[in-house]
């Protein structure tokens, strides 16, 4: 059985309970990460250096960085539907996964530690504008893709980039900031809230 390592309410860690969901993978999972087992312990550091969850054990295999194990999973457990085979749609998905590990990821890093995470680091308010202004402009590339006829972010079938983008969605959506209406985006997350791995990860539960 696959191992997760890392707690249920990381965004990171919940990117691969989905995926696992949409797969049919029975897993088991252990809390790592703040408030439960520290991930500086040299038993997890010898696993990921960084110090960081989600890590993935497949039997003598350990994996970890979210997307990577995402897309490890869809390879070697007949995925297609979630990675597709297709160059062209491959990169499409791998497109949109970078696009939210990177570009969305640094618009709300520092807005988020401010507002949510409450870091004592984050207290500048120019840059909690800026952050959250940024925030907004890269929903809004979303909404317009989105706004262009596809019914999920890499054409018309669900994907990897889905999951990661819906989770980043719910984070934006329960976050404390004035946002502007994006009439694709909620339709979009509409679309997905049927989904199972939706109901169960990227509920109103979590930031």
């Amino acid at each position: 059985m696959l191992k997760i390592l890392g707690k249920a309410a990381s965004i990171n860690v919940r990117k691969v309970l989905w995926t696992c969901d949409e797969l049919g993978l029975p897993f088991a999972r252990e809390d790592w990460g703040a408030g439960f087992q520290s991930t500086m312990e040299p038993s997890f550091l010898a696993l990921n250096p960084n110090g960081l969850v989600p890590v993935l054990v497949d039997g003598d295999f350990v994996l970890w960085d979210s997307h990577a194990i995402c897309r490890y999973l869809a390879h070697r457990y007949d995925g297609a539907a979630l990675l597709p085979a297709d160059a062209r749609q491959r990169a499409l998905v791998d497109q949109w996964m970078d696009w939210q590990a990177t570009e969305l990821n640094n618009a709300w890093r520092y807005a988020f530690m401010a507002l949510v995470r409450r870091s004592p680091a984050h207290r500048d308010s120019d840059q909690i504008a800026a952050s959250t202004a940024s925030w907004n402009h890269h929903i809004g590339i979303l909404d317009q893709h989105l706004a262009r006829g596809g019914q999920y972010v890499a054409g018309a079938s669900f994907s990897l980039a889905d999951i990661v983008l819906a989770l980043s969605l719910g984070r934006w959506r329960l976050a404390p900031i004035t946002r502007p209406t994006f009439p694709a985006v909620d339709a979009y997350c509409a679309r997905l809230a049927h989904r199972a791995g939706f109901q169960l990860y990227a509920g109103s539960n979590y930031t």
